[in-house]
C-alpha cells in the first residue's frame, strides 16, 4: 500500500513538472519581441503608425502612404505627444511647427529628408475680388518695405534669436474684418497668455490696417476653417494654409506669402543607421 502510494505521488509530481514546463514553453512562444522600428525616409513609412494634425497637408500626404495607420489630432502638439509616448512611429507636419515640437522634446528629431514643399496663402470667399486685391497689395507692400522681414526676424529668425517687434499705434475703425485661424501652429499662430500671436497675426494686422478696419480673430479647428469662411462666419483664413486644388474648388487664395516644407518627425532611437 505504501509502495502504491509512493508511485502515485511520484506520477503526480512528474505530471505537474511536465505541465509546468509546457506552460513555460507556451509563455516563451507567446512573448514576441516588439519589432524595432527604423525610419530613414519616406519609403520607410509604409505600414507604419503615423500621427498628423487633422485636415492638414500632412494628413493628406499620410493618407497616400500604403497601409499607413493614421492617428488624427486637432492639435499638432498632440501628434507629437503620441510619437513621444511610442503610440506612433512618425509625425508628418510643416517644418516650423515641427521644429517647435522637437525643441520641446529632445528625444525627437526631424529627418534631413524633406517630404514636399508647399505654399501658404490667405483664403477668401469666392467672388470677393476687392478684398483679395487689397490683401495682395498689402503682401506686396510689406515685402517691399521690409515689414515682412521684421515679422520673420521676430518669429522665424534664421539665427535662432528672435528680435522684438516695434510697438504698434492703437487704432479704432468703424468696420471689422474677421480672421479665422487655428492657434495651435507655432510660430505662425499660437496662444501666449490670453492673446493669439504669431507671424500670421502680424500679417493680418497689416491687412486690416490697409483696409482701415479693426481685426478680430476667431480661433477654431483647422478642418473647420473653410466651412466657416464659406458660411460667412469669418472673412479670411490666415492659418498656414497650403494652396491645394481641392481647396481652390471652395475658396480663392491670395498670392503665396510663405514657402514651407513638410517634414517627418521620429524618435531618435528609430533613426535608420
Amino acid at each position: 500500500m505504501k509502495k502504491s502510494m509512493v508511485v502515485v505521488i511520484a506520477v503526480l509530481m512528474l505530471a505537474l513538472l511536465l505541465a509546468g514546463c509546457k506552460q513555460t514553453e507556451g509563455t516563451d512562444e507567446g512573448q514576441q519581441t516588439p519589432e524595432k522600428v527604423t525610419i530613414g525616409g519616406v519609403e520607410d513609412l509604409e505600414g507604419r503608425k503615423i500621427a498628423v494634425q487633422e485636415g492638414t497637408t500632412g494628413d493628406i500626404l499620410a493618407t497616400d502612404i500604403k497601409d499607413a495607420k493614421i492617428s488624427r489630432f486637432k492639435k499638432a502638439v498632440d501628434a507629437g505627444i503620441e510619437l513621444k509616448n511610442g503610440k506612433a512611429d512618425a509625425v508628418i507636419l510643416d517644418e516650423q511647427p515641427a521644429k517647435k515640437i522637437v525643441e520641446n522634446n529632445p528625444e525627437l528629431m526631424i529627418l534631413k529628408e524633406n517630404f514636399v514643399k508647399e505654399d501658404y496663402a490667405i483664403g477668401v470667399r469666392k467672388g470677393e475680388t476687392e478684398l483679395l486685391d487689397s490683401i495682395n497689395k498689402t503682401l506686396e507692400r510689406i515685402k517691399e518695405d521690409g515689414t515682412f522681414q521684421t515679422f520673420l526676424d521676430a518669429y522665424i529668425p534664421e539665427t535662432g534669436e528672435r528680435k522684438a517687434l516695434p510697438e504698434r499705434t492703437a487704432t479704432n475703425y468703424d468696420e471689422t474684418i474677421v480672421m479665422g485661424t487655428n492657434a495651435e501652429f507655432e510660430p505662425f499662430e499660437y496662444i501666449e497668455g490670453d492673446q493669439i500671436v504669431g507671424f500670421d497675426v502680424e500679417v493680418a494686422k497689416e491687412i486690416a490696417a490697409d483696409l482701415k478696419q479693426n481685426l478680430k480673430i476667431e480661433n477654431m479647428n483647422f478642418d473647420s476653417l473653410i466651412n466657416a469662411l464659406v458660411s460667412g462666419k469669418i472673412d479670411m483664413i490666415i492659418a498656414g494654409m497650403t494652396v491645394t486644388e481641392e481647396r481652390k474648388q471652395s475658396i480663392d487664395f491670395s498670392e503665396p506669402y510663405y514657402t514651407s516644407t513638410q517634414v517627418i518627425i521620429i524618435r531618435k532611437e528609430s533613426l535608420k543607421q
